[in-house]
């Protein structure tokens, strides 16, 4: 706040956040939502169901940062006490709204049920706030001005949450920059690790500022965000002159921009080409298949899969030769091509994908040790195969085979002429 930047800070309420079943997903949503108006975020902390370190926690963040972000424990049951927490920080006394509470009512009664009467908590406000209509949900939201500071308190439901950022908050906030975003652009990259990726891009860090370059990295994914502040036009020709020097650097290796997965650039070119797909797994369970179908709009090129986890399975339902299992093993270069091959063939697929390996963390011998993995593309111009050892756990291993998996057929969809 004392150099004249806006600064924020994401408080989540929950103390299941706290453990390991449970992550606070919403603060990076606001995160980069509040980044494309030059408000940077500069702290994120989770909070249990505490009225008192609730409070605490708000007052402190208020005297820091001119916006304070709050999601969750807005709900009707014991344990949401997020309210309560806003009041004693505020040193206001929660005071029940008709308004607010007709909301709640309307909304039980478009879903064609009674209201419980447990509720009406959810209709008390804080006195000079701004209650925030849950078009998506029942708790309402609120937003109040502390001082220079405001308060913006969302539900802890992303699908709620997103929906008051966007029509609440964000125009707020766009008026206290105006002109000023940062744009940023993310580069997808597939088959790379972050090491390699920074010994090619390095260079350009003179060039453009380490400081706009974020490398974020995943087992056999990488992307790598580009931004820039500034006057909304100049940034962005400044963002679109750092992807062409980037481009250019990294060649191949880009599989996308600003897409979320390499299953959705596979499917999108897929889609391109008029081709379809089909997948065999072994160590990966149908984590590929998985992936592929969390894309709105798969079923228009991928026709289905095989999990094919024992030997039988291998030859009954993709046509595996008993010969190469009882030869090769069902870990190695001859049975993935075979269960591409298979996996084409069978369900009648123009592209197939085979993977097969030790995910451990058994199983692994000192000829096959555990991380060992092939994995086999077919189409319509040949069969193509790669394997790898993968370090870490069985978890680990069998994500950077999926993403290995879909790299290899995304890089010969690219490569291969229709």
């Amino acid at each position: 706040m004392s150099d004249g930047r806006k600064t924020a800070a994401c408080l989540a309420v929950g103390s299941e956040l706290l453990g390991e079943r449970r992550l606070d997903s919403n603060s990076l949503t606001i995160t980069r939502a509040l980044a494309r108006h030059g408000v940077v975020v500069e702290e994120k902390r989770v909070v249990g169901d505490s009225v008192g370190l609730m409070a605490a926690a708000i007052r402190e963040l208020l005297g820091r940062h001119d916006l304070v972000v709050v999601t969750g424990g807005l709900g009707p049951t014991a344990d949401d006490v997020t309210r309560e927490a806003v009041a004693l920080a505020l040193d206001r006394e929660l005071e029940p709204s008709a308004e607010v509470e007709g909301w709640i009512r309307d909304r039980y009664a478009r879903l064609g049920r009674r209201m419980p009467e447990i509720c009406t908590g959810m209709a008390r406000v804080v006195p000079g706030s701004r209650p925030l209509h849950n078009d998506r949900g029942s708790a309402p939201g609120l937003m109040v001005e502390v001082g220079e500071s405001l308060l913006a308190v969302f539900p802890g439901v992303p699908w709620e949450m997103e929906e008051m950022l966007e029509r609440d908050l964000l125009p707020v906030v766009a008026r206290w920059n105006p002109g000023v975003a940062r744009i940023s652009r993310t580069l997808l990259l597939g088959g790379v690790v972050e090491s390699d990726t920074e010994e090619k891009i390095r260079h350009l860090y003179e060039q453009f500022g380490r400081e706009n370059v974020t490398i974020l990295a995943h087992y056999g994914v990488l992307r790598l965000v580009l931004s820039f502040e500034g006057e909304s036009s100049a940034a962005t020709r400044r963002v679109d002159t750092m992807e062409a020097a980037f481009r250019e650097v990294l060649g191949d290796d880009v599989a996308g921009v600003d897409v979320d997965s390499l299953a959705e650039v596979v499917l999108e070119k897929l889609r391109g080409r008029q081709e379809t797909l089909a997948t065999a797994e072994s160590c990966t369970g149908g984590l590929v298949s998985a992936h592929l179908t969390d894309v709105p709009g798969a079923s228009d090129v991928f026709l289905g899969g095989v999990v094919s986890y024992s030997n039988e399975a291998k030859e009954t339902m993709l046509g595996v030769a008993p010969e190469l299992l009882l030869e090769h093993g069902a870990v190695s270069e001859e049975v993935a091509r075979a269960m591409a091959e298979g996996a084409r063939e069978r369900l009648g697929a123009d592209w197939g994908i085979g993977v097969t390996g030790v995910a451990g963390p058994s199983g692994g011998t000192e000829e096959k040790p555990v991380g060992l993995v092939h994995w086999a593309v077919a189409g319509p111009g040949g069969l193509w195969t790669k394997q790898r050892v993968f370090l870490g756990d069985r978890a680990i291993i069998r994500e950077w085979s999926l993403n290995a998996a879909l790299d290899l057929l995304r890089r010969r969809l690219t490569a291969d002429p229709l």
